[in-house]
């Protein structure tokens, strides 16, 4: 039987040994392998190679049907398989086994239409989707030998993702039944309830057609016009579906009663529907003319629904031989098999013309401006690689091993060595590309590199590497803490300066401005790195002695003789009556701006701190606050300003709010974006530099109007 359909339509005997010799090696790498029925495992490869030449495919896909399983379940050498066959056959094979390998993490992970993504993006040449087609409707006829929760979770994913596949290649033939096999197996019940209904009237409705039938077929007859006529089989899933999504009842579903006309040319359409229209009262509203406009699988047919003999209607499909073979074996009849003539190759213009359709995974009327959003989102923004074990792991495009690596796990990404992509070892900043197999080599020992953030792409596995430098730093900054108060000790001993007496923070305070130490960790670190001399430090702690300035006193003075000394204005623009020589910083926390309501804090050790007056940290101590105030005459100094943006995520936002911006000549200093999946929200803090509050303000209230967000706000750390 398989022979026969084979020698239907190739003769070349150069195409007849290569199938000779993809049946022969099969069958000898699988000789010793069953499938759960107990049957052959060869019986399978079988089936699917008979069920690809059925589709009239070309002699290397059907090759690849007997070949897809041998280099994963029979160890074969890729080196061997290649010698043997070649490289085209081999790509297939290499797809159809990877996409096989796909496993989601959980529900969440797992979503059809990613799933759907996933597949396309992977295959990318039409042959890899008809043999895996092919062979997952194989596997759904041989479903009963597996266990009730294998059944119901392949028949899931077949409905969700290789049905909706074969009806966007337009193979009617295998989404028909691939529907109704997992129907079957999803909703036994409901699946022999509508076969019951539909089998309690095949009698009489075959009755109806066939009269029907036979009126038609006089008509057309009479005006000589060369036809095929027969009755056409709803399935029964798409009759349940029907019923669900409309609302009806088994009787109101107008098609159960259908007919197929195949005629020559679509000339003979246009008129057969004239004389059936002269005959039979059309349905009006029921007319689609897919001859004129074909869907995007490349489906053609002229579809009317008309009232017959005693009321009765009918659905009636009117097509030409073409059509209708397209319409049962969609892009396979489009391509099918003729002597001479290899199918496309896997980038070639003709396969990219053909495969539009890819571009959109849903129904969509307006459907110009989704395709193009799935195109940027499937191929240019996003790719898919897989683990050793198929999990499926998704990232922006041009990512490298170690994004992959910090995808995967924190530990992995810091202990990641190397790569091995597709079984070889490759540099970490290779760009990854759909499909491939990533396999990281890793040692406890190991650690991220500061170089590392020049050449990852995901914002997930840039935080994680600055995250662990900067711990790494900071413990390296306290064992020199520990390091330096020794070296202070000692030498403090070793001058006969008591220990207990001058070892302590509070004197130390009053030197750091000495000493340009900002605090006690960095006044330690610079004495562990010796770039403060120990013997200076005690030189000037016993100078001072036991006198203290308590900074809540200095305060006080500075409130009692604010009117006799004359004010300074710091380099931020600031203006504190009454001191002259203290430091004056703007407070990090809440990021003052020439405009905003301020207020002083006198600090320990570290000067004035300038907050704005809403700032909840200046709470806490009122006995530090000081007046403060900026100067009138406005010095040329920019400001940081940090903001908090929260909006619905969607494409290009984070370009409208830079383009925002950048129009009110403000410069960006940092950017982080988070994006939820769960909520489809995201979080943007970003930090800007502006020259006063009138300007932030500004640009304030133009984020604010930018489409999706909701809410912008300065940021208090």
């Amino acid at each position: 039987m398989f022979y026969d359909e084979i020698h239907s339509y190739i003769n070349n005997q150069e195409s007849l040994d290569l199938i000779d010799k993809a049946y022969a090696y099969a069958e000898e790498k699988h000789k010793d392998q069953k499938r759960k029925s107990g049957e052959p495992y060869f019986v399978h490869l079988l089936s699917v190679a008979y069920e690809l030449a059925k589709l009239k495919a070309d002699p290397k896909t059907i090759a690849a049907g007997f070949l897809h399983d041998v280099i994963e379940d029979c160890d074969v050498p890729v080196d061997e398989f290649i010698k043997e066959f070649d490289e085209e056959i081999y790509g297939i094979v290499e797809a159809v086994t990877k996409i096989g390998k796909l496993k989601f993490k959980d529900e969440k992970e797992y979503q059809a239409a990613n799933h759907r993504k996933i597949f396309i993006a992977m295959a990318k040449d039409v042959r890899v989707i008809l043999v895996k087609l092919v062979d997952r409707l194989h596997n759904m006829r041989t479903l009963q030998y597996q266990s009730p929760e294998k059944q119901k979770s392949i028949s899931k994913e077949t409905l969700e993702v290789y049905a909706p596949i074969a009806h966007r290649l337009g193979i009617a033939e295998i989404k028909n039944e691939l529907e109704d096999l997992s129907f079957f197996y999803l909703d036994n019940e409901r699946y022999h309830e509508i076969a019951r209904m539909v089998e309690s009237k095949k009698s009489e409705r075959d009755n109806q057609i066939k009269e029907m039938i036979e009126d038609i077929s006089h008509i057309l007859k009479e005006h000589n016009i060369e036809f095929r006529i027969f009755g056409r089989s709803k399935h029964l899933y798409s009759i349940n579906k029907k019923m669900v999504t409309k609302n009806k009842r088994f009787d109101e579903i107008l098609d159960l009663l259908a007919i197929r006309i195949v005629t020559k040319t679509e000339l003979n359409c246009y008129e057969i529907l004239g004389y059936i229209h002269a005959t039979y009262r059309p349905i009006p509203g029921r007319l689609k003319d897919y001859i004129a406009m074909p869907k995007m699988n490349m489906y053609q047919s002229l579809h009317t629904t008309v009232v017959g003999v005693d009321g009765r209607i009918f659905e009636v499909q009117i097509r030409t031989e073409e059509m209708d073979q397209i319409a049962e074996r969609g892009v396979a009849a489009h391509w099918s098999y003729k002597e001479g003539r290899e199918m496309p190759k896997r980038g070639s213009k003709e396969v990219i013309k053909e495969l539009e359709w890819l571009q959109a995974f849903e129904d969509n009327q307006d459907n110009q401006e989704y395709m193009n959003d799935i195109v940027h989102d499937v191929f240019n923004a996003n790719i898919y690689v897989l683990t050793p074990k198929g999990r499926v792991i998704d990232l922006p495009n041009g990512s490298c091993p170690i994004d992959f690596a910090y995808r995967i796990h924190s530990e992995v990404g810091h202990q990641t060595v190397g790569a091995l992509v597709n079984g070889v070892m490759v540099p970490l900043n290779t760009p990854l590309k759909t499909g491939d197999v990533v396999e990281l080599k890793t040692n406890k020992n190991s650690t991220p590199s500061e170089d590392w953030l020049k050449i990852v792409k995901t914002n997930n596995a840039r935080n994680k590497i600055k995250a662990f430098l900067t711990k790494k730093e900071n413990e390296k900054r306290e064992e020199s803490v520990k390091i330096g108060e020794q070296m202070l000790k000692d030498e403090m001993r070793k001058r006969g300066v008591s220990v207990d007496e001058f070892f302590d923070k509070d004197k130390f305070e009053k030197i750091y401005p000495i000493v340009q130490a900002n605090n006690y960790t960095d006044f330690m670190y610079a004495i562990s790195v010796k770039s403060i001399s120990c013997i200076s430090v005690i030189e000037r702690l016993v100078k001072l002695g036991k006198k203290e300035i308590d900074p809540e006193t200095l305060a006080k003075l500075v409130a009692k003789n604010k009117e006799k000394l004359s004010n300074a204005v710091s380099k931020s623009g600031i203006v504190v009556k009454g001191v002259s020589s203290m430091k004056i910083n703007l407070a990090p926390c809440c990021a003052p701006v020439y405009g905003d309501e301020v207020i002083g804090y006198v600090s320990k050790g570290a000067g004035i701190k300038v907050h704005r007056k809403d700032c909840p940290n200046v709470l806490k101590d009122k006995a530090r606050l000081i007046n403060v105030e900026w100067d009138a005459n406005k010095p040329e100094i920019k400001y940081e300003a940090n903001l908090k943006i929260y909006s619905k995520d969607r494409n290009y936002l984070l370009t409208d709010l830079v383009t925002v911006i950048a129009q009110y000549k403000a410069n960006i200093l940092a950017v982080n974006v988070v994006a939820n999946r769960e909520d489809l929200t995201a979080s943007a803090a970003i930090t800007i530099i502006v020259s006063d509050l009138n300007q932030l303000n500004t640009i304030i209230a133009n984020l604010r109007k930018v489409e999706s967000v909701i809410s912008v706000e300065r940021a208090i750390k």
